[in-house]
């Protein structure tokens, strides 16, 4: 099976086949399992090793976060396995994990860097 099947209304997309991505960030890991470019649109599934820190950046839209496996943190607590959090458009933060992490993380807009 191909990482994306396609019929006329559903894509299904084998992800155990879309290989890992590194991202510009030491030690984390993506996997893009949807993409809309003319809206910005994108669902990822995202490895954090322990002690893998996101930097200060802004959700432009509705950013939701689903823990698969460990804890991800930032200054407004701990998300952990099961658990899910969603943060407002305009909302800035740090984002880091100590034990590491899987979540599946869904995105309207790309977040807006200010590590640059």
């Amino acid at each position: 099976m191909n990482a994306e099947t396609f019929v006329p209304d559903s894509t299904y997309v084998d992800v155990a086949s879309v290989p890992w991505q590194p991202t510009r960030f030491p030690g984390i890991e993506s996997k893009l399992l949807m993409e809309n470019k003319a809206t910005g649109l994108s669902t990822w599934l995202m490895r954090w090793a322990p002690g893998a820190r996101l930097p200060q950046h802004e959700h432009v839209a509705i950013e939701q976060t689903y823990v698969l496996q460990g804890s991800l943190c930032d200054h407004a607590g701990v998300a952990t396995a099961g658990n899910y959090v969603w943060r407002r458009a305009g909302s800035r933060h740090d984002a880091w994990t100590d034990e590491g992490c899987l979540v599946l993380a869904f995105f309207l807009k790309p977040n807006t860097f200010f590590d640059q």
